[in-house]
């Protein structure tokens, strides 16, 4: 394509954004500066890739760079790279076409010391070691079932997103607090330690995590804080460092109770995961059931042994012997009891019959009746009655008042 007349006549036709990248890198290699140069700064944001390649920023008091070093350059280093040194790099800058952004590939660097940033990081770690600031012994432990958790981060980052969502999924039970803090900055620190200071004097949570996502050494710097960092240490509360950066530590990291590489990593730590808590749950009440059905296994078989040694060593057999005799004897004492009660009934209600029949209730139930005088005296005779007297009929039936009207005797 013809570059130079398309550059020159925009009126007649317009490039396509891959045909002006194109240009711009074209000029970038054939610039004969650009295409061997070197460069002095700081590195800043510094990140290993997985594939061996070298992701960095070449920073001044005025200015920033991106830069890359692949793997063969990285290998080739007689140092490694961290963030703060201040080095010579060498190399050319270039456009990737891409992303159209402008950036130094790397191909060799030289240590030139250590920048403004890290001596001040070195200078506080220093000191605040020295302090016994980072000592174990002032670590605490943290909660093993959290029912509140306290984040200070930014309230419009992923990383807080981040936290909630793993929160939510590892220990849905656990309430959330959220102070809302500045994370960059001038005024980050002072928002960062009144976030630390509040969640404190609540008293409601039981850890805090503290950070947020990544970023170079400067985005980073509110965590290296000596205010922060003292912050941090005089928690009452357990505080967790969640500053998103995988290899290097700030100074939060060291005062806190605990470090994560990542606000997720920090929450993941902070509560525990529901599914696994259930599952060793489970485990405990299997192994608890298995033991209890071996024991109470082995109880068995050592009772039926005792069993059998008494058996033979106690006059049990013998009492069940007797027992046995004595019940058979009862049964045939029961039987002729029974045998006399028959016997007896029968008898008595002979008897019975018999009284029956001669007693004067069945006279008088054959119609006749026994008169008695008021004073209770039987009558026999007529001759013991008087005209006008009064008397009692007793009938089988019942009784009737009668008066004497006269009297009369039977004839001889």
């Amino acid at each position: 394509m013809n570059f130079e007349y398309n550059a020159y006549n925009r009126a007649e036709t317009a490039l396509s954004v891959s045909d002006a990248n194109k240009y711009v890198k074209m000029l970038m290699e054939n610039d004969a500066l650009l295409s061997s140069i070197s460069v002095r700064g700081e590195i800043s944001n510094l990140k290993y890739h997985t594939s061996g390649h070298l992701y960095f920023t070449l920073k001044d008091e005025g200015a920033e760079l991106s830069a890359v070093m692949f793997r063969s350059s990285v290998n080739a280093m007689t140092f490694a790279a961290k963030n703060g040194m201040k080095v010579t790099a060498y190399g050319r800058i270039s456009m990737y076409e891409k992303s159209g952004k402008c950036q130094m590939y790397v191909t060799a660097m030289t240590d030139d010391g250590k920048g403004a940033l890290q001596l001040e990081y070195e200078r506080l770690l220093k000191k605040l070691t020295e302090e016994g600031l980072f000592a174990q012994d002032r670590k605490k432990k943290l909660p093993a079932f959290p029912s509140c958790i306290g984040i200070i981060t930014s309230p419009t980052g992923a990383a807080v997103r981040d936290m909630i969502n793993v929160t939510g999924r590892r220990w849905p039970t656990a309430k959330i607090q959220l102070y809302p803090s500045l994370v960059q900055g001038a005024d980050a620190p002072e928002s960062l330690c009144k976030g630390l200071e509040c969640l404190n004097a609540l008293g409601e949570c039981d850890v805090i995590i503290i950070g947020r996502g990544g970023g170079s050494i400067e985005d980073l710097w509110a965590f290296n804080d000596e205010s922060v960092v003292r912050a941090v240490a005089a928690s009452n509360i357990p505080v967790i460092s969640a500053v998103g950066h995988e290899t290097d530590f700030t100074l939060c990291d060291f005062a806190a109770d605990l470090r994560a590489p990542t606000p997720s990593a920090a929450a993941e730590l902070a509560v525990p995961d529901k599914n696994e808590f259930k599952m060793r749950l489970d485990d405990v009440f299997l192994r608890t059931e298995g033991a209890f059905s071996r024991l109470m296994l082995l109880n068995k078989r050592r009772v039926d042994e005792l069993a059998g040694r008494l058996a033979l060593s106690s006059p049990t057999a013998r009492l069940e012997k007797e027992k046995k005799e004595i019940a058979l004897r009862r049964q045939i004492m029961d039987r002729e009891m029974a045998a006399i009660c028959r016997r007896s009934s029968d008898l008595l209600a002979k008897i019975a019959g018999r009284l029956e029949a001669m007693s004067p209730l069945a006279v008088l139930a054959r119609g006749y009746s026994v008169t008695r005088k008021e004073n209770g005296e039987l009558v026999s005779s007529v001759n013991s009655l008087a005209v006008g007297e009064n008397v009692k009929l007793i009938f089988c039936d019942g009784e009737a008042d009668a008066q004497i009207t006269a009297t009369s005797k039977s004839p001889e």
